[in-house]
């Protein structure tokens, strides 16, 4: 019989191995709260509990490492964010009120901001904030459209929509979700 080995306490105990991923979402959740400025290497490892050295088995240097999180708030993030919504809601203006609920519940629209801020410095930025800005104003226009507005009138209501979900008014007299509820309603009805 094998001797019982004791458990390490457990800060000694070793840290999970990190993923890609893990190390984009802690970009961006950096990102959320402090913007570019706070986007740093120690920061972001401390927010993973792991070594600045493990950054380096999935990324070659801070730049990859932020072009790869530029693609992945363009790309992976919005698409899956698309399909799952797909999969969950029938209804195409049940979409547009799942979206929004989601939006508000992860901080999308402050890391919208945030991207919208870098891309003024960065062109993989630039170019990451354009490709989310066409899925986002594509994925509400069909469902707009499949809700019975004309395509041109659902591409117009989708571009409202949007920029009032990257608004920041401050109105601390309004309840924000109530007001977006509201705000869907009146640009989202179907045509009679």
């Amino acid at each position: 019989m094998a001797p019982k080995l004791s458990s390490a306490p457990s800060s000694f105990a070793r840290t999970p191995d990190r993923t890609p991923r893990d190390w984009l979402e802690a970009g961006q959740a950096l990102l959320r709260e402090g913007g570019l400025r706070a986007l740093k290497l120690r920061p972001l490892a401390d927010a993973l509990g792991v070594s600045t050295g493990s950054f380096y088995h999935h990324f070659a240097d801070f730049d990859a490492y932020q072009g790869r999180l530029a693609a992945y708030f363009a790309e992976a993030q919005v698409t899956e964010l698309i399909d799952a919504i797909g999969r969950a809601e029938a209804d195409p203006i049940g979409r547009i009120r799942l979206l929004a609920q989601l939006v508000r519940r992860r901080g999308l629209s402050r890391l919208a901001i945030a991207m919208r801020a870098w891309a003024e410095s960065d062109r993989r930025a630039r170019a990451a904030v354009e490709r989310h800005d066409g899925l986002m104003l594509g994925f509400l226009t069909d469902c707009l459209a499949a809700a019975g507005h004309p395509r041109h009138d659902a591409g117009v209501r989708a571009y409202a929509l949007m920029t009032l979900g990257l608004s920041r008014v401050h109105a601390p007299h309004l309840s924000m979700p109530q007001l977006m509820e509201e705000l869907i309603g009146i640009l989202a009805e179907p045509p009679r």
